[in-house]
Parts: structure tokens; C-alpha cells; sequence
């Protein structure tokens, strides 16, 4: 399994691109919102990936982050959700949005993703919403524990050393769905509460998270 590639980009190409490792080509298929986000030709890129065996074809798929990773993994879990389909989903929403999308059990959302449909779409929603407050309480503390760097470097090792900063909320999303978990919420009500808390107050800490969350649990009437 190649989980992880290193190298200079050689070719851009709309929905992939050439990476070279030490003289050797990996050609690295990616989601529209990743390969924005990526740098020109000659430059360094580091990507998660994720290697799709069949009998008739080899593919490699990236990832700017193991949450991205990760949910391209669930999506694929998903009955009539293939390698494409997981990243058009990635790619109108983002890492965040799915996480937000599945744990609000919004399968309009998914929807607006090219080639999904109504029926996929719910499926995904509702195959995966045990499975999202694992994915949601990754984020934002990937970085520490697997001590990302910049791709630049593996092959420069003299270039100073930085460390990617969190997205705002991400770790209070996280240090939120614990504490509800603590307190004997399930994690889908847990996960479905902080997305909303989340979605409403982008800036608010963890207790502002927690206690926006709690109003959102608790009995109506």
C-alpha cells in the first residue's frame, strides 16, 4: 500500500497530476478542491494517498489530510459509491462539509455533488452517520499526532520547519463531542448538535460550543 508520496510535480492535468519521487512517475488522481489548492508545476507537494487495485486497472488517489483520506475511505464504504463519486462529494464540500452534512442527516448537501443522486445521497447519510463523530473528532489534531511538516522538507531538509495551523473551530469541535460523549450523549445526537453549534457560531470555543450544544439536546416543551 503507498499511503503516502513525496515529490516535484511534473504535469497538471484538470482532475490529476504527475508526481516525480526520486525519478519515478506516480501519476496521483485528486478531488477539484485539492487540486486548487496545490501548487504549480516544479514545485514540491506531499499527498496522503490511497491505491485502488482492480484486475483491469491501478489507481493512486490524493489527499492534502488524513481526515480527507479517511473519508474518502467511508464514502467508498457506501454501496454505489466508487473512487469518482467519493471525490466529486470531497470536492463540492470539503472534509468539514461532509462531516457537517452527514452528522445534520443532510443529503441535500451531498446531492449537489456532480453524478450523485437523490438515493445515493441519502444512503451515504444514512449508512455513515454512526461512523461520523470518529471522523469529526480526528479533526484538527491530525497535525500533532502524526507531526505533519511541509512537503519541502522530506527532500530539502534544510528549509525551517512549520507546522500547518488547525482550521478555527476544528479542535473545539473535537474537544466538544467528547465532552458530550462523556456526559452519556450518543454520537450521532453529539455530532449533530456540535456540526449545527458549529455552523452557527464558526468562532466559538470549546464551552461556548458545548453549552450551544446542550441547548440543542435538550428536551423540547
Amino acid at each position: 500500500m503507498i499511503g503516502k508520496i513525496t515529490g516535484r510535480i511534473d504535469y497538471r492535468a484538470p482532475d490529476h497530476l504527475l508526481i516525480d519521487v526520486r525519478g519515478v512517475g506516480y501519476l496521483v488522481y485528486c478531488s477539484d478542491r485539492t487540486m486548487a489548492a496545490l501548487p504549480g508545476v516544479g514545485e514540491v507537494v506531499a499527498l496522503f494517498t490511497d491505491l485502488v487495485v482492480r484486475e483491469d486497472l491501478m489507481q493512486l488517489f490524493g489527499f492534502q489530510t488524513l481526515v480527507e483520506k479517511e473519508w474518502h475511505r467511508l464514502l467508498t464504504s457506501v454501496q454505489g459509491v466508487g473512487a469518482k463519486a467519493s471525490l466529486a462529494i470531497l470536492g463540492a464540500l470539503g472534509p468539514d462539509g461532509v462531516s457537517r452534512a452527514i452528522a445534520l442527516g443532510d443529503w441535500n448537501a451531498v446531492k449537489v455533488a456532480k453524478g450523485v443522486g437523490p438515493k445515493i445521497a441519502q444512503r451515504v447519510v444514512l449508512d455513515l452517520k454512526d461512523k461520523a463523530p470518529g471522523v469529526m473528532a480526528m479533526t484538527g489534531t491530525l497535525a500533532e499526532a502524526h507531526g505533519e511538516v511541509e512537503a519541502a522538507e522530506v527532500i530539502e531538509p534544510t528549509s525551517p520547519k512549520r507546522r500547518p495551523v488547525a482550521p478555527p473551530n476544528q479542535s473545539a469541535q473535537s474537544e466538544a463531542l467528547s465532552a458530550l460523549g462523556n456526559l452519556g450523549y450518543g454520537p450521532g445526537d453529539a455530532a449533530g448538535a456540535v456540526a449545527q453549534a458549529a455552523g452557527e457560531t464558526p468562532e466559538a470555543d470549546t464551552p461556548q460550543l458545548i453549552r450551544a450544544a446542550l441547548k440543542l439536546l435538550a428536551p423540547k416543551g
